[in-house]
């Protein structure tokens, strides 16, 4: 499942769907991303291409089911303004064994974080910025 959305998500709410999903399910793996609230950050705006955005997800969600057998996966990133603390994105993967959940739930938010079309803004004390790619983020990528 992939949603795109504005409001905010209750992660508790999503690892459980995860979890019923039956007794095949050994391992629920999640990540919850929230905006950090460093140095005179006051806001952080996301934007994004409505209807390409969730085709860049579900392809990145294709290729996880490819690589690991997994029973279920849930996709949820917010767009908008957003304030410290709040919720940003969450990735969970319900699988059979605990290996391919942690493995396929870093894979997602790796491929997330460069190859989903998002645009950063980050508003701080005086002035606005564009958030730049992270060589980190992609060396994180290339390794899958």
């Amino acid at each position: 499942m992939i949603r795109v959305q504005s409001e905010d998500f209750d992660p508790g709410a999503e690892i459980a769907r995860l979890s019923g999903l039956g007794p095949a399910t050994g391992a629920v793996a999640s990540f919850l991303g929230l905006v950090r609230g460093d140095d005179d950050l006051v806001a952080m705006t996301l934007e994004h291409y409505p209807g390409m955005t969730e085709r860049q997800l579900a392809s990145i969600e294709e290729e996880a089911r490819r690589r690991w057998k997994l029973l279920d996966v849930s996709i949820i990133h917010r767009f908008g303004r957003l304030l410290p603390g709040d919720r940003i994105v969450l990735v969970v993967v319900a699988s059979s064994h605990r290996g391919e959940a942690f493995a396929a739930c870093e894979f997602l938010m790796d491929w997330l974080k460069t190859k989903a079309p998002f645009w950063k803004l980050e508003e701080r004390s005086g002035h606005e910025d564009w958030v730049a790619a992270k060589s980190d983020d992609e060396q994180r990528s290339d390794r899958w």
